[in-house]
């Protein structure tokens, strides 16, 4: 049988979205208070779910120190406290919506 596990994450991170080539009138209509030039921050919720069969010997699906470690290490690490656009990679040619953020993650 699978199952699902949950564990919550949390990270504080700065972003402006913008489309190059759009005059500055054009991202605020499109981007709202998002496309301020100066950026400006949120506080961003996810949970990462993990789908699988349960370990007999265990009873995990996965150890959730294991996930745990994941989260800081990929998510936290990666953007808590960090301006999106200047200083993650990804983002220096993406824009950095939620969903984007989601498929970078």
């Amino acid at each position: 049988m699978k199952v699902t596990v949950n564990r919550k994450a949390h990270f504080n991170a700065a972003h402006r979205l913008y489309k190059v080539g759009w005059s500055d009138e054009k991202n605020l209509e499109v981007f709202g208070k998002c496309s301020n030039p100066l950026y400006h921050g949120h506080n961003y919720d996810s949970t990462v779910s993990v789908t699988g069969e349960v370990d007999p010997e265990t009873g995990f699906v996965i150890d959730m120190k294991v996930l745990k470690d994941l989260i800081k290490n990929e998510i936290e690490d990666a953007f808590d406290h960090k301006n999106l656009n200047e200083e993650v990679p990804e983002f220096k040619s993406l824009n950095p919506t939620a969903e984007n953020i989601v498929v970078v993650i």
